[in-house]
């Protein structure tokens, strides 16, 4: 059992920010699920995980310093198709598909959403190409 109830980052923006959630998400096996009241959208696979919202306080929203919420891929090439999909849909490179050292077999790729918020995706999986 994980310990989030939930995660949400902020936007300006939010059609532009569900066109990119949608393609970016999608290659995870994450899906838009609907509107979030009348604030934004709610993704995961059967519950409202992760949130893309209007700040409450009607202030612009702009990213956390330091803040990134990293995603379960099922494979390396789901990561791949990830940062595919978000640099095509108006997403920026903060770390190209590749291995990481924090952990054993660790293979992941970073974007910054078109609001600026830093996501990852992370496989965890042995290289099946080798």
């Amino acid at each position: 059992m994980g310990i989030y109830t939930h995660n949400c980052v902020g936007t300006n923006d939010v059609d532009r920010a569900g066109r990119f959630y949608d393609a970016a998400l999608g290659p995870l096996g994450i899906v838009r699920l609907g509107d979030f009241l009348d604030q934004g959208l709610a993704y995961g696979n059967r519950a409202a995980e992760f949130l893309v919202l209007r700040p409450i306080d009607g202030s612009d929203a702009d990213p956390g310093n330091g803040a990134t919420i990293g995603f379960k891929a099922p494979s390396r090439a789901a990561v791949d198709a990830f940062h595919i999909a978000g640099l095509a849909s108006g997403g920026s490179d903060e770390g190209a598909p590749g291995p990481r050292g924090a952990v054993p077999n660790a293979y992941g790729a970073y974007l910054r959403d078109p609001d600026g918020n830093k996501i990852c995706a992370y496989c965890f999986k042995p290289d099946e190409r080798v």
